[in-house]
């Protein structure tokens, strides 16, 4: 195997999952989507395993979980390898994300309560201070956290399982685009609308600020990797939106 067995290896010791199958899972996702992984490289089991110190048994669990997610591919006669990247199927991941995710949020905005508003500013916060104090992954996590506590008041458990895997394989197109330019100020911006339009109980803008808010990063990604615009902004949400930069200290 070609990826660092110390940093894979290392993955597996911090994974506080209770099975073996759910820490391989959880070892190898983090290692493809922050790229200890690389696209196209194999994963041969039996390598696998003697690594992550385990049978392997979980390792075959956890490479059928991830194929479900589309991180991994099976190759017939080849065995596993991790899903090579392109414009083509990140346009193809954002396009369903775009339906799903502004719909759970337009669910979730119809009944927002106080003690949701509090979750999700909590990780708002949590990204905001990870962000200023360099901290990658904790400010990868939280952001999770962000999005996941807008979605939750759906009580939608459907959902939730479709968005996750769609999800989980973003994350690891933004790790792979390059150095990212977090834009703080435009961003925050963007995160708090949408919670302010959810907290007012308005579906409508929810749904508008997360999808133009998901747009503008598909469409990042894709020029980082050299391809074009993926989507175009709906209209509605971008003149408030610069309005309130034009307000709001730098």
């Amino acid at each position: 195997m070609t990826p660092d067995s110390k940093k894979l290896a290392r993955l597996a010791r911090q994974s506080g999952h209770r099975t073996l199958a759910e820490q391989a899972f959880a070892s190898l996702h983090e290692a493809i989507v922050t790229g200890v992984l690389e696209p196209g490289e194999r994963l041969p089991i039996e390598e696998l395993a003697e690594v992550l110190t385990m049978s392997p048994m979980p390792i075959r669990e956890a490479l059928r979980r991830l194929d479900s997610a589309g991180l991994v591919e099976n190759i017939p006669h080849r065995g596993a390898r991790v899903t090579e990247l392109s414009v083509e199927d990140l346009r193809e991941v954002y396009t369903v994300r775009l339906e799903l995710e502004p719909l759970a949020v337009r669910e979730a905005a119809a009944s927002f309560t106080d003690e949701d508003a509090q979750a999700a500013n909590e990780a708002l916060e949590r990204h905001r201070r990870a962000i200023e104090d360099g901290r990658v992954g904790e400010a990868w996590e939280s952001h999770t956290d962000f999005h996941f506590a807008l979605y939750a008041p759906a009580h939608n458990r459907w959902l939730t399982r479709l968005i996750t895997p769609l999800w989980e394989t973003s994350e690891r197109y933004r790790h792979a685009s390059g150095p990212v330019e977090w834009r703080l100020d435009e961003r925050r911006r963007e995160h708090e609308e949408i919670l302010a339009a959810c907290v007012a109980r308005e579906p409508d803008r929810a749904s508008l600020e997360l999808y133009n808010h998901l747009a503008r990063t598909a469409n990042q990604v894709s020029a980082r990797m050299g391809g074009g615009e993926l989507f175009a902004l709906r209209p509605g949400a971008d003149a408030k939106l610069a309005a309130a930069g034009d307000a709001r200290p730098r």
